[in-house]
């Protein structure tokens, strides 16, 4: 959630990201750079090699070379299923150790992401990525002009944001819906951009309180 043109209207496309989490200086990564240039860069900012760097990738066949450029660089890889919202948002939260993510997944779950670092730290850059003209008429649609323009994190989200996630299935970032014949349990995650404010919220629910809406009630 942001105010009114606080998050970018991205269309059902792909997007090349990249994203660290706080502490670095302004531009350390860039999409622009190569895999290999962008770690060794993340290392010298934090002061270490870049052996002790872990970067967390998308397991897909098309992230095949960066895996490799990756491993050829010497840093550790965190390969995940799914998810790329959680792989972003690792990279800024202490107890994942994952200090870079790399990839290409969808343009809005990159928005998504971007909203999450705005308000608890990091950096972050995104591109569009385009298939067919299909997908070069669906951006042009929303009013993009610029099909090929690297996004900053400021212009994929800003001002007053707020980030809220429940888990469905068991993740990285959060446990999924527990059910029994009466009650599910949930896990939430909550940040605010305001305070940087990060709450972690469980939840019960009694599934035999039923009640009923109407659709003024709605």
């Amino acid at each position: 959630m942001a105010e009114e043109g606080g998050l970018l209207q991205a269309p059902d496309v792909y997007m090349e990201k990249i994203a660290i989490g706080p502490g670095s200086p302004p531009n350390v990564v860039d999409l622009d750079e190569g895999t290999s240039k962008n770690l060794q860069n993340l290392a010298r900012a934090k002061g270490k090699d870049v052996s002790d760097l872990v970067a967390c990738i998308l397991n897909r066949p098309r992230h095949e070379e960066i895996i490799s450029d990756t491993r050829q660089a010497g840093a550790r890889i965190q390969l995940i299923q799914d998810g790329d919202v959680a792989g972003v948002i690792a990279t800024a939260r202490d107890d994942t150790g994952i200090d870079i993510y790399m990839g290409i997944g969808g343009a809005p779950e990159g928005v998504l992401a971007a909203a999450a670092l705005q308000c608890i730290g990091g950096q972050m850059q995104g591109r569009l990525v385009f298939r067919n003209d299909e997908e070069r008429g669906r951006a042009v649609k929303l009013g993009i002009q610029d099909l090929s323009k690297k996004y900053e994190l400021s212009e994929l989200a800003h001002g007053q944001v707020m980030f809220a996630a429940t888990g469905v299935t068991d993740g990285s970032m959060l446990r999924g819906v527990r059910r029994s014949s009466i009650s599910a349990s949930t896990e939430s995650l909550v940040m605010r951009s305001k305070t940087g404010t990060v709450r972690v919220i469980s939840g019960q629910h009694d599934l035999t309180r039923k009640t009923l809406f109407t659709s003024s009630q709605a």
